[in-house]
């Protein structure tokens, strides 16, 4: 039997490597044209071919992926002159691997079915690194029969899918997962400004926590950039962590949440977006909550404002 084929929209830093491993597993693939014309140019020679519009690429495809920057951005896809419903493709499914507000996810689920199509969010976490290797980590909210179907192909990108059950689930639980990385960034950040403010050096606090329970995968990570000046060891900026805290804060409103915390930790990357440092990445918070402090970076590389 042949099989599907998928179309990929949005292959950046994540997207890309996910791509690359589906059409490496023997899937059709079919890409969407990209600002950046690298990856798009490099799945092409590995075989894929290219859509104008996601119009284009619906109508061709058995299941599309979707993987951009957050909500607008799925909503215009989708709904668009030329998006994904304009397509009239019955039976698609469309796996929305951004984070993404749930409210929106939810209304353009209905909207979907309501012309004949079906929804999985799909959003994932790690690193563009596990992104090329296909190990990403994925949670999944989708129909059982729905997710059935979907599975063979986001294995080929991930090594561990959590089926959370509803449509909806796996937004929801990716920016719970979001809120608890980035409190860790916000704690961190604080901790090491404090303890320089108070004498201890950079050195000293990681002899100690680096050496304990407090260590994880997000610690090793965030700190490459205040120890050995590493910008590309955690690559999210800090308008992306601002906007996934701002979807996290809509999704507790509409839950009748108390986020006390979460709206703490949301402050502190509006703070520094607002400060014209959004495209930094987000170990570099430590050096906007350094200064906020007096304090000099260690490695200030003179491009923050």
């Amino acid at each position: 039997m042949s099989k599907q084929t998928i179309g990929f929209i949005g292959v950046g830093l994540m997207g890309h490597g996910m791509a690359k491993n589906i059409i490496e597993k023997g899937y059709p693939l079919i890409v969407m044209g990209h600002r950046n014309r690298a990856p798009v140019d490099d799945l092409v020679k590995r075989g894929a071919r290219e859509a104008r519009t996601a119009k284009e690429l619906a109508a061709a495809s058995d299941i599309v992926h979707i993987c951009v920057t957050g909500s607008p951005q799925v909503e215009s896809l989708i709904r668009g002159p030329d998006g994904i419903i304009a397509s009239e493709k019955k039976d698609l499914i469309v796996i929305d691997c951004s984070t993404a507000d749930p409210v929106s996810t939810l209304a353009l689920a209905a909207e979907l079915v309501a012309a004949g199509m079906a929804m999985v969010d799909a959003p994932l976490s790690r690193t563009p690194k596990e992104a090329e290797e296909g190990t990403l980590d994925c949670m999944v909210g989708a129909d059982p029969e729905v997710f059935a179907k979907v599975k063979p192909v986001i294995e080929c990108w991930s090594t561990n899918i959590n089926h959370l059950g509803a449509l909806g689930l796996g937004h929801k639980m990716k920016l719970i997962n979001n809120f608890v990385a980035m409190g860790y960034a916000a704690i961190y950040a604080e901790a090491l400004a404090l303890a320089q403010k108070s004498g201890l050096t950079v050195d000293q606090f990681h002899a100690v926590i680096g050496s304990s329970r407090m260590r994880n995968g997000f610690y090793d990570t965030f700190m490459q950039w205040t120890l050995n000046g590493d910008p590309n060891a955690h690559k999210f900026t800090i308008s992306n962590a601002h906007k996934d805290m701002r979807y996290l804060a809509s999704m507790a409103n509409a839950a009748g949440g108390v986020n006390y915390l979460q709206s703490v930790v949301k402050n502190l990357f509006a703070g520094m977006e607002a400060a014209g440092e959004g495209a930094r990445h987000v170990p570099m918070l430590a050096d906007y909550v350094l200064r906020l402090n007096g304090l000099q970076p260690r490695h200030d590389n003179g491009d923050a404002k």
